[in-house]
């Protein structure tokens, strides 16, 4: 895949109004019973010779999805303009990704966690050659998960595991060093769902 292809296929889901529709993890009727604390997160998709997108492995000892891949974002703070201002602010104070290296395309349809956050995922593009120093306290790594596995409708997988005395399903995506899953993965498959359909090939599938 060329390093500008991502970039028209996500002109093109981002040129669609939102759905509407609100995505949820295997878990979340445990939480319910109080509305969910909306967040943020930046879906970096790094451009050039071999895209990517850019993730984080949270410090192992932060009390809440500790040692999990995610990306990178958290709450919205009410200093924040909108979601996209909340995404770029988190994005800096986790890894020092320059706001101004990031082009914001727009957003993906919401995702409610298990947790009790309601996510939005903004679509940003990024050019090789930024620089970043990660949080010690907060990340732990900063990763890539290759364009072309994201495309490979045959890469992600269903798991199951019991949680609290039920059995639920969640995603999973390979990788060699690093277990992704949870509402990250989630909105990786609907990036990927919606990247395919943008695709040159789209009509024929």
């Amino acid at each position: 895949m060329t390093s500008e292809e991502p970039r028209a296929r996500l002109n093109e889901i981002v040129a669609d109004p939102l759905s509407g529709d609100i995505t949820y993890g295997a878990e979340v009727l445990d939480v319910l019973d109080k509305p969910p604390v909306p967040a943020a997160v930046l879906v970096p998709i790094i451009l050039g010779p071999t895209p990517g997108i850019l993730l984080t492995k949270r410090n192992v000892h932060l009390n809440k999805h500790g040692g999990q891949v995610s990306f990178p974002g958290g709450r919205i703070d009410a200093t924040d303009a909108d979601a996209e201002a909340a995404a770029l602010r988190e994005a800096e104070e986790e890894i020092a990704l320059d706001r101004s290296r990031v082009e914001v395309l727009g957003r993906m349809d919401d995702h409610v966690t298990g947790t009790g956050y309601r996510i939005t995922p903004v679509l940003g593009v990024l050019m090789p050659g930024f620089d970043l120093r990660p949080a010690p306290d907060e990340v732990e790594a900063v990763f890539e998960l290759s364009i072309d596995v994201l495309l490979d409708p045959r890469a992600p997988k269903q798991q199951r595991r019991q949680v609290r005395g039920m059995w639920r399903e969640f995603w999973v995506w390979p990788h060699p060093e690093h277990f992704i899953w949870g509402a990250t993965a989630a909105i990786l498959v609907h990036l990927a769902q919606k990247l395919r359909a943008a695709g040159p090939h789209a009509a024929a599938r």
